[in-house]
């Protein structure tokens, strides 16, 4: 596991990575309304079409805090926890169809859409269960959407590059 050294942002030299406009909507959408809260979920395709649907997940980071606040220390405000039932039902559906989890979304309020230390410590888990996604944080400030970047792993070094997430014709 390659050391994680300060938060990562939209590189914006690269080239965007384009995302059909009606799954970014869904995305913004989820994000608006988990607001105040950070929105989760998945988002499946396969060989031809990367990026196919959106699953929406349950954060479940505030009732893990309110359970064990030493263990858990942040709420839902400041991380995600996604439900694992949600993740194992996408991952199977998801599968069933010809398809696999292809990135792993989640927002964040008001601080930007960067990827930041505690979000690529989450990626580099052994027990990370979609170890290939992409990373897409959503930024949202004032109810409204004011963000938004995918993180990519090189598969050479293993460290995250971020780009600028673009909406494209489907």
């Amino acid at each position: 596991m390659r050391p994680v050294r300060g938060r990562i942002e939209v590189n914006r030299e690269l080239p965007p990575v384009p995302i059909p406009a009606s799954l970014l909507n869904e995305i913004w959408a989820h994000a608006l309304e988990s607001d105040p809260e950070e929105c989760c979920g998945l988002i499946s395709g396969d060989d031809v079409r990367r990026f196919r649907r959106v699953h929406r997940c349950r954060n479940e980071m505030t009732a893990l805090h309110e359970r064990d606040p030493v263990s858990w220390p942040r709420n839902g405000r400041e991380a995600f926890h996604m439900n694992e039932l949600d993740y194992l039902k996408v991952r199977d559906e998801a599968e069933g169809r010809g398809e696999r989890v292809t990135a792993v979304y989640h927002s964040h309020v008001g601080p930007g859409a960067y990827f930041s230390e505690m979000d690529q410590e989450f990626a580099a888990r052994s027990d990370f269960p979609f170890p290939s996604a992409d990373h897409i944080v959503i930024a949202v400030f004032g109810g409204s959407v004011i963000g938004q970047g995918i993180f990519q792993r090189d598969e050479r070094t293993g460290s995250f590059r971020g780009s600028l997430l673009v909406a494209a014709a489907p």
